[in-house]
């Protein structure tokens, strides 16, 4: 059972809400805390009355406000917060794929562990804010399979049905097969054909299946046969499939082991699966790295930042 760690507030008050804001940011000075205290805990509905109810009973623009009193790493997590999950979204890719270069990293974290339903309220909140399809950007911005997973992953039409034992048994051979006079080109689009489109519970038995053939993993056949971003894009979608939590888990214990921390990676999952599953991921976390990820972002973190994270992690396991 999924469940996030941010649920809808008890009592909750939209104007009151917007009261204790406008408080907050008034004047000289801002107070961090009160602003931590409302936006954190709230649900993401909640989030989108408060911005109404701020418009309505000050004329103003909360976004435009917090924007002008919070800044750095804790100004965008609270600016996160404040978007619909698809317009985080959006905004994530949108970042990834404009300018010099192209971060293929957040293009893979997302569009590989979105639903349908998830790639749809994207692609239109994509469109509205940038003008753009975001299949464009990505066709623009990536090539050769990379691109065709891309593109495949963003039209949103993966199968939502049940294992098919007969189909699951011809997609492992299909994955499994390395006949000789194979080109690199039909193995690509061999793996594409099934691990895009076919439904998660589907998938699951193809990869047994998959062992069953050639006894090992299809991730190890995935390493051992391709390179670069196809690969890590089909890793991602193999393990999304397998224990999407445990995925979210080991990137975040990423983002903050050894020196420094990567700010933008740990601040994007923990705004996105906040009301999803970061409970799930508190549990892989501790199960896969021994330490809580409460401790392990108290240890990395500081300040106001620190405590909007914790507050969104939701207690110590």
């Amino acid at each position: 059972q999924l469940r996030g760690t941010v649920q809808p507030a008890g009592g909750f008050n939209d104007d009151g809400d917007a009261q204790v804001l406008r408080k907050a940011m008034k004047g000289l000075g801002t107070d961090e805390g009160a602003i931590i205290d409302v936006v954190t805990q709230r649900s993401n509905a909640q989030r989108q009355q408060i911005l109404k109810a701020y418009k309505a009973h000050y004329g103003r623009d909360l976004m435009a406000d917090l924007k002008s009193e919070l800044s750095g790493s804790l100004a965008k997590l609270i600016l996160g917060l404040m978007l619909t999950p698809a317009q985080y979204d959006a905004k994530q890719l949108r970042k990834a794929v404009e300018g010099a270069g192209t971060d293929e990293s957040v293009l893979i974290e997302i569009m590989a562990t979105r639903n349908n339903r998830e790639i749809a309220a994207i692609n239109e909140a994509y469109q509205e804010a940038y003008h753009k399809h975001l299949e464009d950007d990505l066709s623009s911005d990536t090539s050769g399979h990379f691109k065709r997973i891309l593109i495949s992953l963003a039209l949103g039409n993966r199968d939502e049905g049940p294992e098919n034992l007969t189909q699951a048994h011809e997609d492992a051979k299909k994955l499994a097969d390395v006949s000789s006079n194979d080109s690199s080109d039909s193995l690509e689009t061999r793996f594409l054909s099934i691990l895009c489109t076919r439904s998660y519970p589907h998938l699951r038995r193809v990869f047994q299946e998959f062992i069953k053939m050639t006894n090992h993993d299809v991730e190890h056949a995935i390493r051992k046969r391709m390179s670069g971003d196809v690969r890590d894009a089909f890793l991602a979608i193999v393990r999304s499939v397998k224990n999407k939590p445990a995925f979210f888990a080991d990137k975040l214990y990423k983002s903050m082991k050894g020196a420094g921390t990567d700010e933008r990676t740990l601040t994007r999952i923990m705004i996105s699966r906040s009301e999803i599953d970061l409970f799930n991921i508190r549990g892989e976390f501790i199960d896969l790295f021994d330490k809580s990820l409460h401790h392990m972002i108290e240890k990395d973190t500081s300040g106001d930042y620190r405590k909007a994270l914790l507050a969104l992690c939701g207690g110590e396991d």
